[in-house]
């Protein structure tokens, strides 16, 4: 709703008589400097490849943690949600291909393939629990592989002539971020100065910045520090000499030892993907994610010439690739590995489950328009792409709404 709510605003802001000011505030410089060194970009590039770099951490974090004990844990697992993505992202490519063939339309392709996570659970979470949570776990598992799919695809087709001299940069952060974790530094904001200089690096070579994110999320350890002793013994023993040191006359300092260790267990208890992606979760959530939208979803219905530039096919080629597209590549691809034997349906999953699915994989919201960012330098074919994520997402969502109503009623 959060999401949504910014979305609302800034198409109400960009056709408005305020229009003006509201591109000019996104475009407006933004200087960061040390010294005789200095770096200016506009805001819209600092939300795009700055901040949204803390977004594709948490989704680094995801993929790293369901690979290690999650729905992508085993190939038993993922072989279904692998081949229903893989359909999920063939065929609306294809089908945005087939309306979309010839100039420089075609850079769009890979704006239709992605799923917003948040959006899609978010709207499954709307039907209550009516729905199977297996259904949920394939879902999260879907969009968690065509997050994987969407990061590759960023890195292969929509980065520059690679810089090499950028990768030496890079391979210095990772050893930095290595070193740090060899030695056992388990604060989070310890590894803010590596991550910086990957983010640099990255920027260098002419790869997309945001791929830090990715990496430093997948180099997340998915397990707890090794300590001396238990977490959860030393947490005890922390709390048995504070309320000790309460009830008599110790000096401060001694309260500050025993709340310090008593941190330091409640740090170790949880694994730091874990903690660290429930720390950021709702940063992302409420405000990286909403200011995303609020400088990336604001197209001006006054200002889209659908007959210049071939705007119209890329605004029909994106929305029916979605709408579309999207279903029936999840629903294809799932049948045939079925059928085939190669898979089965997870348990309380119906065809019935697999199509709700289908029709939520049509919501690419801020995946896809950020894949559009890349993929556009003409302005009226980014507005067009904009304007078809826009309509195909919101038309993905109600269909799910009520095909998921429909759903509950018959398990009911």
């Amino acid at each position: 709703m959060v999401l949504l709510a910014a979305a609302a605003l800034a198409l109400l802001l960009a056709n408005s008589p305020l229009a003006a000011h509201y591109h000019a505030f996104w475009h407006a410089p933004l200087s960061l400097g040390v010294g005789a060194w200095h770096f200016t970009q506009s805001l819209h590039f600092w939300v795009n490849d700055g901040l949204v770099t803390i977004f594709f951490l948490v989704v680094g974090m995801e993929i790293r943690r369901e690979i290690h004990e999650g729905a992508l844990a085993s190939m038993r697992l993922a072989a279904l949600p692998l081949i229903a993505a893989a359909g999920g992202v063939a065929v609306p490519a294809l089908l945005y291909l087939l309306v979309n063939g010839g100039g420089a339309h075609w850079q769009g392709w890979a704006v239709p393939t992605a799923t917003d996570i948040a959006f899609a659970v978010g709207v499954l979470a709307l039907l209550g629990r009516s729905i199977p949570g297996n259904v949920r776990v394939f879902l999260l598992a879907l969009a968690i592989i065509d997050d994987i799919a969407a990061v590759i695809t960023i890195a292969l087709f929509y980065s520059g002539g690679l810089d090499y001299s950028g990768l030496f940069v890079i391979g210095a952060a990772l050893l930095m971020i290595w070193a740090m974790q060899s030695i056992g530094i388990g604060t989070a904001w310890a590894y803010l100065v590596p991550g910086a200089v990957l983010w640099l690096g990255l920027l260098q070579t002419g790869a997309h910045p945001t791929l830090a994110g990715v990496m430093l999320g997948l180099m997340t350890p998915v397990l707890p520090a090794r300590t001396r002793s238990q977490p959860l013994d030393s947490a005890t023993q922390a709390l048995q000499e504070l309320r000790m040191q309460l009830s008599s006359s110790e000096a401060p300092y001694r309260f500050s030892q025993s709340l310090k260790q008593l941190r330091l267990a409640q740090r170790n208890l949880l694994a730091p993907v874990s903690r660290v992606q429930m720390a950021l979760h709702p940063w992302v959530a409420y405000g990286v994610m909403p200011v995303f939208a609020l400088a990336n979803a604001g197209v001006s219905l006054n200002g889209i010439d659908l007959t210049l530039d071939g705007a119209q096919t890329v605004m029909l080629g994106t929305a029916a690739a979605l709408v579309l597209g999207k279903p029936l590549g999840v629903i294809g691809a799932s049948f045939i590995a079925v059928r085939s034997g190669l898979c089965s349906l997870p348990p309380h999953v119906t065809w019935a489950g697999i199509t709700l699915v289908g029709l939520l994989a049509g919501i690419g919201f801020t995946m896809s328009i950020f894949i559009a960012t890349l993929a556009f330098d003409s302005a009226a074919l980014l507005d067009a792409a904009k304007l078809g994520v826009l309509l195909a997402s919101l038309t993905a969502a109600v269909g799910g709404l009520a095909w998921g109503v429909i759903y509950a009623r018959r398990r009911g």
